[in-house]
């Protein structure tokens, strides 16, 4: 038998850490080669890491919640010669070990076991195979038959008056003492009830609580072990979990009452969230980003209501019906359409050379749970509108759920933020990381507009765009805009 260690795996794009976020298996199971072990959460995304061995995880070396580096081993799995988890193995060996015990006293109370269940609790009530077979060390010997009485005293031999006649009912005899014997069985009965006594102790030192108490107070931060319990056995219980946080808040309130300013680190109304994953990974970029790459930011107003109409017209389609379409759809056009005509802006800076791609892979910066994330479209000058609008919708709904893989998220050439979702009129965006451009949607509204010497209400949106100075000038930069507004204004200039 032995021992795999598994370590944590770059899963792409030269990533350093990741966090453990959830085992999916514990210490004992048994798991086959492919089966997903644990899911932890990098820079990027989710991930779920299979098993690269068949056998029984002996050992979870990092507990949740952790961020580790790339390289630390994180679990370990027990296999067998041939590769096969030694679970059958191991329970025949037990059951070959617990079949060497014998019971203390045929009418007596059997010995002690401090749980009254587990290996050295079955032994000792189980009858021995042979006679002449002994119980295990410091345990007398279990008589087979009623001890005989005491020898008779020889007539020669004259009894005093003062001593005492035997009773009917003979004393029992002490045994005799039985050496120490180095037998291997009972060696392993003591040390199966070395090990029952660990894991009583463990216990006796453990709050008694159930899992979804134990998941509530570690949620409000609470030690289990401050809470009074009142449960059946000593067992904290949710009322009691309840009513200590009632009283822990009745204790902040009361110390409002008379606060000071000097509340120092241990002041509890401070919530301290750790950097890590997705929002440590955004962090270096965006600081990265906007202290390298000398930003230039220019805005234009839009009249958007012939592209509202053209979203209206493409919602009542039989050829888009089931698919959600927005203004963000033509938007991402006009986008692929003015970089085609606009090539410098499609590109990255090297240092010595600047790298201009004639290809796109659209970025689409997502708000999601996990943070900001920002998947890209691969190729998306090859796209129809369909296709790119199913594009978007498949690509909104993986970085939702925090499923984008992270192959999604490499490779980027211009990047799109749609700001308007949230009613934000426009902004000032930081360039994605290896890029030179940025757009900004801000949200579409109506609001009075001059056409044709007459003020009429228009649907209109403000676009932003930041741009790296070190390649994209003012006039290209201004062109590129002007490109993207004259699609939103005009949709069927697509069409050319």
């Amino acid at each position: 038998m032995t021992e795999k260690t598994f370590k944590l795996p770059d899963v792409g794009e030269g990533l350093t850490e990741a966090e453990i976020v959830q085992w999916r298996v514990k210490e004992g199971d048994t798991v086959a080669v492919n089966d997903v072990i644990v899911e932890i959460e990098t820079a990027k995304s989710l991930v779920e890491l299979p098993s690269p061995f068949a056998g029984t995880v002996s050992s979870i070396l990092v507990e949740e919640g952790r961020t580790v580096e790339v390289g630390t081993p994180i679990f370990q799995v027990a296999v067998d010669a041939e590769g096969k988890a030694p679970a059958k193995k191991a329970a025949k060996t037990t059951k070959r070990n617990q079949g060497t015990a014998q019971a203390a006293e045929p009418d007596g109370p059997p010995a002690s076991s401090l749980t009254g269940t587990g290996p050295k609790a079955d032994a000792v009530k189980r009858r021995p195979r042979r006679s002449g077979l002994r119980a295990s060390a410091g345990q007398p010997p279990a008589p087979s038959a009623p001890p005989a009485p005491s020898a008779p005293v020889a007539p020669s031999a004259p009894v005093a008056p003062s001593a005492p006649v035997a009773s009917a009912a003979p004393a029992r005899p002490e045994p005799a003492p039985v050496p120490p014997r180095q037998d291997p069985r009972s060696q392993a009965v003591a040390a199966a009830g070395a090990a029952v006594q660990d894991r009583f102790n463990q216990l006796l030192q453990r709050v008694l609580a159930k899992p979804p108490v134990r998941k509530a107070a570690k949620d409000l931060g609470i030690n289990l072990a401050d809470v009074p319990a009142t449960g059946a056995g000593g067992e904290v219980t949710k009322q009691d979990l309840i009513s200590y946080q009632a009283q822990r808040e009745s204790e902040v309130d009361s110390a409002d009452t008379f606060w000071t300013p000097a509340a120092g680190p241990e002041d509890t109304r401070i919530e301290r969230i750790p950097v890590k994953g997705v929002r440590k990974a955004t962090a270096k970029a965006m600081v990265d980003s906007a202290f390298s790459a000398p930003h230039v930011s220019i805005f234009v107003d839009v009249d958007a209501s012939r592209t509202m109409e053209f979203v209206k017209r493409l919602k009542a389609s039989r050829d888009f019906e089931g698919i959600k379409v927005s203004p963000l759809l033509i938007l991402a056009k006009a986008v692929i359409w003015a970089a085609a005509r606009n090539p410098s802006v499609n590109a990255t800076w090297a240092g010595d050379e600047i790298h201009v791609k004639h290809f796109m892979n659209l970025g689409i910066a997502a708000a999601t749970p996990r943070g900001l994330m920002v998947p890209n479209i691969k190729d998306a000058q090859d796209l129809s509108l369909k296709e790119l609008a199913l594009a978007l919708n498949n690509l909104a709904g993986t970085a939702r759920a925090g499923k984008t893989p992270p192959a999604d998220m490499r490779g980027g050439t211009l990047t799109i933020t749609n700001i308007g979702a949230l009613g934000i009129d426009t902004g000032t965006p930081i360039i994605n990381p290896g890029e030179v451009a940025i757009v900004a949607f801000g949200t579409i509204k109506q609001k009075p507009w001059v056409l044709d010497g007459e003020v009429i209400p228009r649907w209109i949106t403000t676009l932003g765009g930041s741009f790296d100075h070190r390649v994209v000038d003012g006039d290209l930069s201004a062109r590129f805009m002007a490109d993207v507004a004259a699609i939103l204004e005009e949709p069927a200039l697509l069409l050319d």
